[in-house]
């Protein structure tokens, strides 16, 4: 049985403009796990049907404007197999799960975990007033000079990129993936939220210090889901290497910011994978 890539769209208004965000893109980390003995008991011509099918709509998503879908073998029975979807339309986010879902037919993938989110911005970047005094104390530049315009340029140029990263990532091909969700800590006499701005701002500049550590080895994403999903943010790593991601991860547990106020969810390890690999890393082909 064939199942359709595509769902017939309602002419009412709730479906008469897309969805989008003041800001950012929609996240989904989606995670499968299979029904072998429901695929063994169906004919060799229905289980191509499947195969073709899942393929066909994995395509169809990726053609889809503005629209990435990266796909994983996952590593450990937690779950045998996961997406990324990052798209800017709740409608289509939310059909275009509904699709993988579905993809291999009814009754062969078993949502084991999945996770929404949105690409944001960082509250505790640097402004442009602030870099000015910076290189006007630290690099004794005078305002309105050449040089001093120069360097605002040069920064200004670094936030562009940096700002459309976070906010309008290009995902990598990196083969390990890593996701996992946290939160900040409101415990008594550790509650993040109780420090005010400045402290915070300090403590995540340690972090991010370590971070830069890995430039080169591990490539970071992280998506906020205040409101959206279980935790506060989802953090989603992509290496070369899976000992970067375990070194990482455990370093960055020793900056105070994680030390006190860093709490976990579970985390999801997996091979990005093409599609035309995947089915047979998980043993559908």
């Amino acid at each position: 049985m064939l199942i359709p890539t595509s769902f017939p769209t309602s002419n009412g208004p709730a479906e008469s403009k897309p969805l989008l965000s003041q800001e950012g893109w929609v996240v989904q980390h989606l995670f499968y796990n299979i029904d072998h003995g429901y695929w063994a008991a169906l004919t060799p011509e229905e289980r191509q049907d499947r195969r073709e099918n899942f393929t066909r709509t994995i395509e169809a998503v990726r053609r889809h404007p503005g629209t990435q879908l990266l796909a994983f073998a996952m590593v450990s029975p937690k779950s045998e197999l996961g997406f990324m979807l990052l798209t800017p339309d709740l409608h289509d986010s939310q059909r275009f799960e509904k699709q993988l879902s579905l993809a291999l037919g009814p009754d062969v993938l078993t949502p084991a975990y999945s996770y929404l989110s949105m690409t944001e911005w960082t509250e505790y970047s640097q402004s442009e007033e602030e870099f000015k005094a910076q290189i006007e104390k630290a690099e004794n530049l005078t305002p309105g000079t050449e040089a001093f315009e120069k360097r605002v340029a040069e920064w200004k140029g670094h936030m562009t990129k940096y700002y459309n990263d976070r906010l309008y990532p290009n995902m990598p091909d990196w083969q390990v993936f890593c996701f996992y969700p946290m939160s900040k800590r409101r415990s008594v006499g550790a509650n993040w939220y109780a420090n005010d701005f400045a402290k915070r701002r300090e403590l995540m500049g340690g972090h991010a210090k370590t971070g830069r550590k890995y430039a080169g080895k591990v490539r970071q994403l992280i998506t906020g889901s205040t409101g959206l999903d279980s935790h506060e943010w989802a953090v989603t790593l992509f290496a070369h290497d899976l000992f970067q991601v375990k070194s990482i991860v455990y370093e960055m547990r020793f900056d105070d910011v994680t030390a006190l106020y860093g709490d976990f969810g579970d985390f999801y390890i997996g091979i990005q994978t093409p599609a035309a690999e995947l089915l047979q890393r998980v043993m559908l082909a």
